[in-house]
């Protein structure tokens, strides 16, 4: 089975006539089946489509990882390059109002970072979206996590500038929408994460669990370690030299030191993985 990633979307770029955008989407083929991880931002996803020879005309499934606007803002402009019905998984909460607080004395404002389009205007578009709480198998190989249960005592969904608006009131996200894409290989899991608010090691511990398949060749994607203190890092990498995860190339909101950190230790394991980046296993 061959598997083919391509990272249409995220903070950098790798080469010359591409956008680098603060976000992520990610091009995944397995076997005949083509599934977009996430649009990125606005339109870097589909303009580096564009620029990489990619026809979007033959993307099979959406999945987007959680409801954050670095991950859906772009879902016009794939929809557009699509131009055809195209099944969009999602968790029911991508359409939660969701905010970012910022603090300016004794100021709190609150922007908004939700999906920006009507539910009414995607649809119109070819979007049919299946919401949903529990995995979704897209395949007998390729299956999406649904809810990622917190286990590990180090990873908790910790940002306070993240929350939900509920009655007029703002209170902290939980962010049971964030999901990932789990494909089953011969060489073991590969695991490709669109920002592991909840744990990028839960996220595995939930692929492994749910899969039945102990041995994880790769993680792709976002971490979320931007923020994350250095023994929440340094605990990170300590289970995945234990889970000998073979490749690790992570991208934006995995955060530069975060990945240096991972980069030092891990050594050819690790990749950074930005878009234009071509990964063929």
């Amino acid at each position: 089975m061959n598997i083919r990633l391509t990272t249409l979307s995220e903070n950098t770029a790798s080469r010359m006539g591409l956008l680098g955008e603060w976000g992520l989407s990610i091009l995944v083929e397995v076997e005949d089946l083509s599934i977009l991880l996430d649009t990125g931002q606005t339109i870097s996803a589909a303009h580096n489509a564009t620029a990489m020879g990619i026809d979007l005309s033959q993307i099979d499934k959406i999945v987007l990882s959680h409801g954050h606007v670095d991950h859906t803002g772009g879902l016009k402009q794939v929809l557009s390059g699509i131009g055809h019905e195209v099944e969009v998984i999602a968790h029911p909460d991508i359409w939660a109002p969701k905010y970012a607080s910022s603090r300016t004395g004794e100021e709190t404002r609150y922007n908004y970072i939700g999906i920006p389009f009507q539910r009414k205007e995607m649809e119109e578009l070819g979007a049919k979206f299946h919401l949903t709480t529990e995995p979704t198998w897209l395949s007998e190989k390729v299956v999406t996590s649904g809810e990622v249960p917190m286990t590990t005592s180090y990873e908790a969904v910790d940002d306070p500038r993240l929350v939900v608006k509920e009655n007029r009131e703002y209170r902290p996200d939980p962010i049971r929408d964030d999901q990932a894409l789990f494909v089953v290989t011969e060489l073991g899991l590969v695991v490709i994460a669109g920002c592991a608010h909840r744990g990028i090691i839960n996220t595995i511990e939930h692929a492994q669990r749910l899969t039945g398949v102990e041995s994880v060749f790769a993680i792709v994607g976002g971490t979320h370690l931007g923020n994350a203190s250095v023994e929440r890092v340094d605990l990170t990498i300590a289970a995945l030299l234990e889970k000998d995860v073979q490749h690790v190339g992570v991208s934006h909101c995995t955060g530069l030191p975060a990945a240096a950190r991972m980069a030092g230790v891990l050594e050819e394991r690790f990749f950074f993985n930005n878009a234009g980046t071509v990964i063929i296993w």
